[in-house]
């Protein structure tokens, strides 16, 4: 556990004592719904000691520990999603495959190489390894031959977060330092265990995909199957994680009725997440001052 100290602020309108980790959860597009809660942070002054993430929580985590802000993440998303044709070939030119390849039994043509994609559409400011971070980073990968939990924080950053986001049959798989990784979502879509200890607050945002009450009867499509099972999974490890020990601070985000793949709903993704910002600051003012 690191020491206990001051953190530092952005702009903070007040001062607090204490130790923040932040954890960002897996769950596709709805995953942009954890921008408010960094920029709660920033309205707060408070800069976490440690951001863990998983999947889209990694991808968005680690622009944060480089030092951008939440309403910078806000304004690039936003703008990256407003032009949806230039999305759409960014997405078609980070394809290992082509449609020639199903024909001749090679291998799937929609398969995303995620290094690629995140070249594509992170923001510049994003180092290209750990260690050149503002702040303290670690990504969730899950193994795919051992079936273990791997934590990446150390070397480059764009392959660690590529293979956290890796969902089978979506992104293809990375291998890095002796394991061939797909999507930490696999295994601990929300991690924040291992960030737990005494003197430290962790602030846990789940956007796992709730139950929809009650069915339409549409059958999904293949992709959409795909992510769909995924949220199944990730809602249900979260679900069980919480009930075994809870995080000191959990909270829940996200639009019901997104899918995973839904991010051309960024700006009503957004939206529909403001609220969680007032929620954020009364939870971590309650929480620092009892620490205090």
């Amino acid at each position: 556990m690191s020491p206990r100290r001051p953190i530092a602020s952005r702009s903070a309108p007040k001062t607090f004592t204490g130790e923040v980790a932040l954890v960002l959860g897996a769950g596709g597009a709805r995953g942009l719904s954890q921008i408010p809660v960094l920029e709660a942070l920033d309205e707060l002054g408070l800069k976490p000691a440690a951001i863990s993430g998983c999947s889209i929580g990694a991808i968005i985590g680690a622009a944060y520990a480089a030092g951008l802000s939440g309403a910078e993440l806000r304004e690039h998303v936003l703008a990256s999603f407003r032009d949806r044709p230039r999305v759409v070939a960014r997405l078609l030119d980070a394809r290992i495959g082509k449609i020639a390849d199903l024909v001749r039994g090679l291998g799937n043509p929609a398969l995303i190489d995620g290094e690629r994609l995140l070249d594509l559409f992170w923001p510049e400011a994003v180092p290209d390894r750990f260690e050149e971070l503002a702040i303290p980073f670690s990504a969730t990968a899950a193994d795919y031959h051992r079936h273990v939990e791997v934590t990446l924080s150390q070397g480059p950053l764009t392959p660690a977060v590529a293979a956290s986001l890796a969902i089978p049959g979506l992104v293809r798989p990375v291998a890095l330092g002796g394991h061939v990784l797909i999507d930490g979502g696999a295994i601990n879509p929300l991690p924040y265990e291992r960030l737990m200890a005494p003197g430290r607050i962790v602030l846990a945002v789940d956007v796992s995909a709730a139950p929809v009450a009650a069915s339409d009867g549409r059958v999904p499509g293949a992709m959409e199957a795909i992510v769909g099972a995924s949220q199944i999974l990730t809602r249900t490890l979260v679900q069980r994680m919480v009930e075994r020990q809870p995080p000191d601070i959990l909270i829940r985000s996200g639009l019901d009725g997104v899918g995973g793949l839904d991010f051309f709903k960024a700006k009503a993704i957004l939206a529909a997440a403001e609220p969680v910002k007032d929620e954020v600051k009364r939870a971590l003012e309650r929480a620092l001052a009892a620490t205090g």
